[in-house]
């Protein structure tokens, strides 16, 4: 049974920083593409960062220079830091596997930037 937990999410003031984790079981994220992606109240949900399984990441624009995704394949974790925040970084942040041609998320953390 696949399960992805995150953890780390909270209120920051503008400019500070967070940084987000993701633990699996069931799935290793070395052998399957991963990412954050997140969901701003009355919005879309909308891709932040990816990784593929051999490492190659793609980044949304909104984020590149602040956010970098990572992975501790010992851990068999996903990471989000996120440098600078800004008040419409604001949303629930969600923690994504795809695994058999099917797609798992987590329950997602909630991220708050205050001005």
């Amino acid at each position: 049974q696949v399960q992805l937990v995150e953890s780390g999410g909270g209120l920051v003031q503008a400019g500070g920083s967070l940084r987000l984790s993701c633990v699996a079981s069931g799935v290793f994220f070395t052998m399957n593409p991963s990412g954050w992606f997140r969901q701003a109240a009355g919005k879309q949900r909308e891709l932040v960062a990816t990784m593929a399984a051999g490492g190659r990441i793609n980044q949304a624009d909104s984020v590149k220079g602040r956010f970098t995704i990572s992975r501790d394949n010992t851990k068999n974790t996903l990471y989000l830091q996120m440098n600078s925040l800004k008040p419409e970084d604001t949303a629930v942040y969600y923690c994504n596997t795809k695994s058999l041609a099917r797609d798992y998320w987590g329950q997602g953390t909630q991220v708050t930037v205050s001005s």
